[in-house]
């Protein structure tokens, strides 16, 4: 009997120590291993692994602790003597200032805003946050391209259940009574007009609306027999089944081979669709694009197969400006990198950044969940520099004087010029 608990002994000793060497393998156990005993320290210490883990740089733990204890002294109202030299020290100053709090309304106010702060002074500057439900329901309804304060019935001036011919007749209607005006006001309320219909006119987009409230995300028209215009305004989860739908009524015959891609003003949004867009311009699984993470870069390839309706054009001029911006640049840089077409326009706005939402398993009210709002990632541009702060040059300025000759020079076709002239 003695024999066989020696054993177990033995056994239990080696376990112990194969568990304990793996721990003491994992950087910063010890520091993780002593829980806060609190709601609100524990919220703010998992804000802090989630920047660790998945914040676009590695960020060293010095300078981590800085942003929390300036934020601490800020918010509490009260300065740290002892600085805090490491994330357990950290989370030992905040259990001690959460305690010093009056009562959970400014432990929650405290943690809230401590959080946000620390997020928003990550660079780039204020592009991550704190988000409530809210917020964070607002970004999906972004993302999915819903507008909750915008009604497209209201901005063409009809009823829901107005037929085709009176939804035509009133943006006719809205149209010239428009452009009869030059204020900024006018120009804006036309363009409310042109997206209203854009999205009305069509059944299946009209459809969609009616039924989640999601928008068509592309603006199109037939300039000349053999020159289609296609502006593509954000990057949602709709917009490959968008880009079908457009493209597909206008796939017929052999004189349609010029297309003017217009991504001015288009705002990013969903990337994960990016290779599919790319694929019927530059091939299959072609690299196509790169993020960039904690020192480490991402390849990202195209796929085919969807948009085949896209393939047919041979002439290509991209428009960009100073408010194309994020998954627009990526596509924007792409296109330049392959030599697909000639980017005309302006500089793009240098936006180069890729955000994702960390859920909290910590909350601090049981009437409000919060989560992480993170860039997570920088977009790299053709050249392999991030596209952030720097945007993506065009192969044609359009500030520059001559730049319609220069346009030329690459396609020898008036009419061309004459098109891009017309849409800009």
């Amino acid at each position: 009997m003695k024999k066989i608990s020696f054993i177990f002994a033995i056994i239990a000793v080696l376990v112990i120590g194969l568990i304990g060497g793996y721990f003491l393998s994992r950087n910063n156990f010890f520091d993780r291993l002593s829980s806060p005993k609190d709601k609100y320290t524990a919220f703010l210490m998992e804000v802090y692994d989630k920047i660790k883990e998945n914040y676009w740089d590695k960020i060293p733990d010095e300078r981590l602790l800085e942003l929390y204890t300036a934020g601490a002294e800020k918010f509490a109202g009260q300065v740290v003597t002892q600085k805090p030299k490491s994330r357990n020290d950290l989370q030992k100053t905040l259990a001690k200032v959460v305690a010093s709090l009056p009562d959970d309304a400014k432990k929650k106010e405290f943690s809230v805003s401590l959080a946000d702060a620390v997020l928003a002074t990550l660079e780039p500057i204020g592009r991550s946050r704190l988000y409530s439900q809210k917020e964070e329901a607002n970004l999906a309804n972004e993302v999915k391209n819903i507008n909750l304060e915008v009604d497209l019935y209201k901005n063409l001036g009809i009823a829901k259940n107005a037929s085709p011919e009176a939804i035509s007749k009133a943006y006719e209607e809205k149209t010239q009574e428009l452009t009869k005006e030059s204020s900024p006001e006018a120009k804006q309320k036309l363009a409310e007009v042109n997206k209203a219909f854009q999205t009305l006119s069509d059944e299946a987009a009209r459809k969609t609306y009616d039924q989640t409230g999601v928008e068509s995300t592309i603006t199109s028209k037939l300039l000349r027999p053999d020159i289609f215009y296609l502006h593509l305004t954000r990057f949602s989860p709709t917009t490959i089944d968008d880009l079908i739908r457009v493209t597909g009524k206008v796939d017929k015959g052999e004189i349609l081979e010029t297309l003017i891609f217009d991504l001015r003003d288009n705002i990013g949004g969903a990337i994960d669709g990016l290779p599919y867009f790319l694929g019927p311009f530059i091939g299959n699984d072609a690299y196509a694009y790169q993020f960039f993470h904690q020192g480490e870069k991402t390849d990202y390839k195209t796929k085919t197969g969807w948009l085949n309706s896209l393939v047919r054009y041979k002439k290509i001029v991209i428009l960009v400006n100073g408010g194309t911006m994020s998954s627009a640049e990526v596509m924007a840089s792409t296109f330049k990198k392959y030599n697909v077409g000639v980017l005309v326009g302006t500089i793009t706005k240098g936006w180069g950044t890729v955000e994702k939402v960390f859920e909290l398993q910590n909350q601090i009210d049981k009437g409000e969940k919060y989560s992480v709002f993170l860039v997570h990632s920088l977009t790299l541009r053709e050249d392999g520099k991030p596209i952030e702060g720097a945007g993506v040059e065009p192969n044609i300025n359009i500030t520059n004087k001559g730049w319609e000759k220069e346009l030329y020079s690459r396609f020898g076709s008036q009419t061309l010029i004459a098109a891009v002239e017309e849409v800009l």
